[in-house]
């Protein structure tokens, strides 16, 4: 109730959303666009930056990759001029891969921090001297429920956004004295389609299927559009947390309690997943995973997930 009575229009608001070029970014600038913001776009991909600008009507799409801090300190300045300030950041770009600790190369934790903690640090702190200017300012932090239960097959990813829920929450106790709010975002599973576009080591065939399967089963994945509107009341409301899923709830709370159990649990679990006996190897794309691994059965199977890469990748 506290929340709803301090709920704030978002009108005139210039806002934002990095990796807005598709999937949940892409969702996000679009709700921002409804509730009235001016809004800028980013992502690594010029030809998806230039079909989502298409969509979404009269956005700034900049080409900038969040890992690199020089392009995202050259982006928020071309924001403030074309705008005057920034008022919401969403640190929404992502990556994620799947395979085996043994399939891994140290390059793959590099590429999962880059995007994942770098490329939330550096919009950051690149956009917050010209909040605490204004006194005034919103930042959103889209992390996972793998930053707050760390998962298997998943390393990279998981450490990345751990260290993003670590950095997110401390940020929050910072810079509320600058009346700056910080969101924190735990999303579970989620019909993006992102599983397309994910990347695949190991028995490279095997963790696709397994994730693409499990990512978009109906009763433990969320629909994408839905979960882009609570994110943007979260901000609205300038709430300090959203953990998005009842089982990212539900595992969120027993792996806070039970710590050990949960990691004991999982590594029974890694028991099961496919195995990788050789050295690390390359990644596979999911798009190009799918296409070679050609199966009715997986197809029905990952149906909504389907209909979600076709309407938001």
């Amino acid at each position: 109730m506290m929340r709803r009575l301090r709920s704030e229009p978002l009108e005139g608001e210039v806002a934002l959303v990095t990796g807005g070029s598709r999937g949940l970014g892409f969702l996000i600038a679009r709700e921002l666009i409804a509730a009235g913001c001016r809004v800028a776009i980013c992502g690594r991909d010029a030809e998806a930056l230039a079909s989502a600008k298409d969509e979404l009507g009269d956005v700034l799409a900049i080409e900038c990759d969040v890992s690199k801090k020089d392009e995202v300190e050259a982006m928020i300045a071309q924001i403030v001029a074309r705008f005057g300030r920034i008022d919401i950041l969403v640190n929404n770009a992502g990556i994620i891969q799947g395979g085996p600790l043994e399939s891994m190369h140290e390059h793959d934790f590099e590429l999962s921090m880059g995007v994942m903690y770098w490329g939330v640090l550096y919009p950051t702190m690149a956009a917050l001297p010209h909040m605490r200017r204004r006194g005034r300012g919103r930042i959103a932090n889209v992390t996972s429920i793998g930053g707050k239960v760390a998962l298997p097959h998943v390393l990279p990813y998981s450490s990345a956004k751990f260290a993003a829920v670590g950095f997110s929450e401390a940020l929050h106790a910072e810079v509320a004295k600058d009346g700056i709010s910080v969101t924190t975002i735990v999303p579970g599973f989620m019909r993006t389609g992102g599983y397309m576009n994910a990347l695949f080591k190991g028995q490279q065939m095997k963790e696709y299927a397994l994730f693409s399967v499990t990512s978009n089963l109906p009763l433990i994945s969320m629909d994408a559009e839905r979960a882009a509107r609570r994110i943007v009341t979260a901000i609205r409301r300038r709430e300090t947390e959203v953990i998005l899923t009842l089982p990212a709830k539900l595992g969120t709370l027993v792996h806070g309690v039970f710590p050990g159990l949960t990691s004991d649990f999982f590594a029974l679990m890694t028991r099961l997943l496919p195995k990788h006996d050789g050295p690390p190897n390359e990644n596979v794309r999911g798009e190009d995973a799918d296409e070679a691994l050609d199966s009715d059965l997986h197809r029905a199977a990952t149906r909504l997930g389907r209909t979600a890469a076709e309407r938001f990748q």
